[in-house]
């Protein structure tokens, strides 16, 4: 049983590295056509308390990714400051980026810590990370200084 979780968990872990690597740039986590948060409203985890879809038709660019909105009212709250919505590190894997990788950041597996939208891979990742998450956020953004222009393939092959 061991042996097929470890197989899983690096067959997700080898996706996760895959799709990132076509990301709008090295800092940021999209799809292969530009769109960030797999088009969930980044501004809606804040005033919804959860992730929302967005609709292709209300989108804004920044830092070279599209994101989408489920209002123009969210849209605008973005526009004004997108730092304050976009998520930590680009929307990869907060857990990762701890790690000094770069994974896929799964939108539904999401915690706001200090105003600050964090993503993780998935739900035994974000347990992980969910178990110490000051001393993850500090080596996270330590780590970003060094990473945000790197592709995941470079940091896996290092």
């Amino acid at each position: 049983m061991n042996f097929i979780k470890t197989a899983v968990t690096g067959i997700a872990l080898s996706a996760a590295l895959v799709t990132s690597v076509f990301a709008a740039g090295t800092d940021v986590n999209a799809t292969p056509t530009g769109l960030a948060l797999q088009g969930y409203d980044p501004v809606a985890y804040f005033t919804d308390g959860e992730p929302t879809k967005g609709d292709w038709n209300i989108s804004a660019e920044y830092n070279g990714a599209t994101y989408r909105f489920a209002s123009e009212e969210h849209k605008a709250t973005f526009e004004a400051d997108p730092e304050a919505y976009a998520p930590a590190y680009g929307g990869y894997c907060a857990f990762g980026t701890a790690m000094g990788f770069k994974f896929d950041g799964d939108p539904t597996l999401w915690k706001i810590v200090d105003d600050r939208l964090y993503l993780n891979l998935s739900p035994a990742v974000q347990e992980r990370w969910s178990e110490d998450i000051p001393n993850l956020i500090n080596a996270a953004d330590t780590n970003w200084t060094d990473i945000a222009d790197v592709t995941p393939e470079e940091l896996q092959a290092q």
